[in-house]
């Protein structure tokens, strides 16, 4: 393929940080990350689905995740059913802190915490909920009069209302529930990565642009990338407009240390002809649509490149608050 593949944007950015990115270190692991801030791309799905072929890409848990935020879900346990595992990490991690202060609550590891968060319902109600996470935040935002927004059910009616409006977005960042902003018991102990997007019709054709505030650009970001990328497809197809640009906004976008020699091998893969997607002509509104109704066609991408995840951000506890 030439340069002008589109997934050399991607494969440029992550050399950009592998040449001169500035290195970080998260106060809350001590984990070490190199990145730069501000960047750019954009992809045209009228030229193909921008899911990366350099490696493979988790496809199953891209169309689940997806589904579970769409749908306004936060407990884990739909993922954990469909054996995706991707969220595993931060209810664990929630147990474990509330076990700090309960002698009651057994140790686990985190695969017998899964286990039984597949096989216990009241277990999976009580541990398996996350939140404020992105499918709470989209679907039924929470307000001090205890109504709650549906800001996705909201950007799809004014499409239709009010083709030329400007402003759809769909926001996840809470300043009530965040970092040290909040209280203490009120924090989220998982951090919000890709915090806003914004939804356009210009021509007949629909574009999103996401703003991703922290971006794992190895792991992360090609999840990131399918992700948005197929919910745009999924909004033109409920709304009857055409697919146009996906534009992914980045904040700091960094590389962890750990990830540096699958870089490597990743930039020395030259990118193949991208996928198709198509969705099923049942999908009518944004209720109809399930994961099964996504076909992905001719995917031929290089093989899997494994990199360990760090479970970094979120509430720092060095300064915890006293409680009140």
């Amino acid at each position: 393929m030439t340069k002008t593949h589109p997934e050399y944007q991607y494969l440029d950015l992550i050399k950009e940080v592998l040449d001169s990115g500035i290195k970080n270190v998260d106060r809350g692991t001590g984990a070490v990350s190199y990145s730069v801030f501000g960047r750019q791309c954009r992809y045209d799905l009228s030229q193909g689905f921008p899911l990366l072929t350099t490696k493979r890409v988790y496809w199953k848990g891209v169309l689940h995740e997806l589904y579970w935020f769409m749908s306004g879900q936060t407990n884990i346990k739909y993922l954990v059913d469909n054996n995706v595992h991707i969220w595993d990490d931060y209810p664990y991690k929630i147990y474990n802190w509330k076990r700090e202060g309960n002698v009651k609550l057994p140790e686990l590891t985190k695969e017998a915490f899964v286990e039984k968060i597949a096989k216990n319902q009241s277990f999976a109600k009580k541990w398996g909920n996350l939140p404020r996470i992105y499918g709470e935040m989209w679907r039924s935002w929470p307000t001090k009069s205890k109504r709650t927004i549906d800001q996705l059910g909201w950007v799809i009616q004014e499409l239709k209302d009010d083709p030329d409006a400007r402003n759809l977005i769909v926001n996840s960042w809470n300043p009530e529930y965040l970092y040290n902003m909040a209280t203490y018991e009120d924090a989220s102990r998982f951090p919000i990565c890709h915090n806003m997007y914004q939804v356009s019709q210009k021509g007949g054709k629909l574009y999103l642009q996401l703003y991703q505030r922290s971006a794992d650009l190895f792991l992360g970001v090609p999840f990131n990338i399918a992700s948005y990328a197929l919910l745009l497809q999924i909004l033109a197809k409920v709304t009857g407009y055409q697919v146009g640009e996906f534009i992914h906004t980045f904040g700091d976008a960094h590389i962890y240390a750990n990830h540096m020699d699958q870089v490597k091998e990743q930039l020395s893969r030259k990118p193949r002809a991208l996928p198709r997607v198509t969705i099923d002509t049942s999908v009518k509104k944004l209720a109809d649509f399930r994961p099964e109704h996504v076909l992905l066609e001719n995917y031929d991408p290089y093989p899997v490149l494994r990199g360990e995840l760090t479970v970094a951000g979120g509430l720092y506890e060095g300064k915890k608050k006293k409680k009140k």
